[in-house]
């Protein structure tokens, strides 16, 4: 009878001790490993192309490259480096996964698929507040190189010094300084966008960034936004439901004849027609940026020069990207290619000083 229960209590032990190695190994874990150094200085590149990665990044505040992992929030610069370089700030946390990044001045703010709203000041990569939402995130999925999370991400926004989420029928707009709720509503569509004048607009209609309330009487929807600063956050202008089109940079929208044109867009408050056969893809410095066929960036009153590095062909297509005051970053996708990259380090990024 005493070896039974030797065996009994030993195999108790082992299990016990399975259990606590697998709670170890698998259980949830979170590291965040923020900056040694100090906060780097903006880089003064010419104009050209300065490097290549293989993820994408958000360019923050003009000093840093932010990328989204599966699992994993991680910073590095300068902006004008050649790859990926060793992290300044990282955020890692198991088993919950990216659903998306978004910022706002050097604060980044990161969504995750657990409900987590996460704040990390990116000067110091310290945390600067979290919140936890009830909010179902969208499922964590985007290119391979996380373009979508950081250029696109579904259901996050920022405008008006606020961070919106979005889902499940609801909106909830929290301080961007501080984490604290500034208002909560019931809004049935997620597939919205912020404007410079301090609105968020989908299908269903208009709302104030400041208190949540609807706004009327407004167009109909579904809405297109038109020049964006990145993603669906931060944009001058939308087109309604029948094509006509509004500036969005004040309280009020203001009607614009000249942006019912499918091939217009907006530079410096103005209404402008980008010329034909090349692909508008944001504003840097008051100056209209475009993709020409033959994959040249080309700036208003200012560089033009072929998206390459080296002899690198100039086949590709564009997939998502984001235009800041100084530099372009460019996903480029290629149809011939098994995953449908152009490359392994497929991200292009380049300075238009």
């Amino acid at each position: 009878m005493s070896r039974v229960l030797l065996r009994s209590l030993v195999a108790v032990v082992l299990a016990a001790a399975a259990a606590l190695v697998g709670w170890r190994v698998l259980g949830p874990a979170e590291v965040l490993s923020p900056a040694s150094g100090g906060y780097p200085d903006p880089v003064s590149s010419g104009p050209g192309v300065t490097g290549r990665t293989n993820m994408a990044p958000l360019i923050v505040d003009e000093r840093l490259r932010v990328y989204a992992g599966k699992r994993q929030v991680r910073a590095d610069s300068p902006v004008d480096a050649k790859s990926v370089n060793t992290a300044r700030w990282s955020l890692r946390r198991w088993p919950a996964q990216v659903a998306g990044v978004v910022a706002s001045g050097p604060t980044v703010v990161s969504r995750w698929s657990d409900g987590e709203l996460i704040a990390i000041d990116g000067r110091t990569g310290r945390e600067a507040w979290r919140v936890g939402t009830d909010l179902p995130a969208p499922a964590a999925e985007g290119h391979r190189t996380g373009a979508s999370i950081v250029w696109a991400p579904v259901g996050l926004y920022v405008g008006d010094g606020a961070v919106l989420v979005a889902g499940g029928g609801r909106l909830v707009a929290y301080e961007v300084a501080s984490g604290a709720q500034r208002w909560a509503a019931d809004v049935p569509c997620a597939d919205g966008f912020t404007t410079l004048g301090g609105q968020f607009f989908c299908s269903s209609g208009g709302y104030s960034l400041s208190s949540g309330a609807a706004l009327t009487p407004y167009p109909n929807g579904p809405f297109v936004p038109i020049a964006c600063e990145v993603g669906r956050s931060g944009c001058a202008g939308l087109r309604d439901r029948n094509g006509q089109g509004y500036f969005a940079d004040g309280r009020a929208l203001r009607r614009s004849v000249d942006l019912d044109k499918p091939d217009s867009t907006i530079v410096a408050g103005k209404a402008v027609t980008v010329p034909a056969n090349v692909q508008a893809l944001g504003v840097s410095r008051g100056r209209l940026v475009t993709l020409t066929p033959d994959r040249h960036l080309r700036v208003d009153g200012g560089p033009d020069f072929p998206l390459a590095v080296g002899t690198e062909a100039l086949t590709w297509k564009p997939g998502l990207w984001q235009v800041t005051d100084d530099f372009v970053a460019i996903e480029r996708l290629d149809e011939d290619s098994a995953d449908g990259y152009f490359t392994v380090d497929t991200v292009i990024i380049a300075s238009v000083r």
